[in-house]
């Protein structure tokens, strides 16, 4: 089984990795490139928490502010394990997705402890900051990368799926699938993905997915990395 990797190189390295360990090949083609932010250490007076809603979050903070004393509330369980990495010692995970993160942070806060900070890239997904404060928290967003778009697809890439040479697409975010799906109909390959599954970690991914014409688009049963993996094992047997 040979499945393409859509995640920024940092990220996809070790996915890379996970899917070896499988016995399936990893092609990887990062549709974003991540760009940390200079400036500042961030004011974090009167502030109780940071929320990050990815990996990459976290490691634009930890570039950014050497200070780990706040507790940190992730979006899911890779986000977690890069703050963990990163030194944080007080991280929990929502393993979800944003709207997880919302409801584990009501649950475990109250809203006179103090403001929330919500690292985060220039584009986001959800609306993180209006559940806060539909709840009664203040939460402001503190903008530390951005994400840039591939503008074409790699040689590598272009020629495997001109052979037939993959199963499927990982796509882990709305952003990343709809960015593959612009590139695939500028390079005139969207005949290819016919005899392509797309696993997508969520609905909303899926959603964007659906731009070209797919053999199969799958969605995990979670939006997290564990309900995707399962997912793709599933597909894997099924080919044996």
């Amino acid at each position: 089984m040979r499945l393409l990797i859509t995640r920024p190189r940092d990220d996809a390295e070790p996915l890379a990795r996970v899917l070896r360990d499988r016995g399936i090949e990893p092609i990887m083609e990062p549709l974003l490139t991540i760009e940390v932010l200079p400036g500042p250490p961030l004011d974090l007076d009167g502030v109780q928490a940071i929320l990050v809603t990815s990996a990459n979050g976290v490691r634009a903070l930890a570039a950014r502010d050497g200070r780990r004393h706040l507790p940190m509330f992730a979006v899911g369980d890779a986000s977690a394990r890069a703050a963990a990495e990163a030194g944080f010692a007080k991280v929990e995970s929502a393993a979800g997705d944003v709207d997880a993160l919302a409801r584990l942070v009501t649950r475990t806060l109250k809203p006179g402890g103090g403001a929330l900070v919500h690292v985060a890239g220039s584009t986001v997904a959800g609306d993180l900051s209006g559940h806060l404060s539909e709840a009664g928290f203040a939460c402001r967003r503190e903008v530390l990368y951005r994400a840039q778009k591939a503008e074409s697809l790699s040689a590598a890439t272009v020629a495997a799926l001109n052979a037939g040479a993959m199963h499927g697409v990982v796509l882990y975010s709305p952003r990343t699938a709809g960015t593959f799906c612009q590139l695939i109909d500028r390079a005139g390959l969207a005949e290819s993905c016919r005899d392509l599954k797309a696993f997508c970690l969520s609905p909303a991914v899926a959603a964007k997915a659906e731009a070209v014409a797919w053999r199969e688009i799958l969605v995990a049963a979670r939006p997290d990395q564990a309900a995707l993996l399962d997912l793709i094992d599933r597909e894997r047997a099924v080919q044996r």
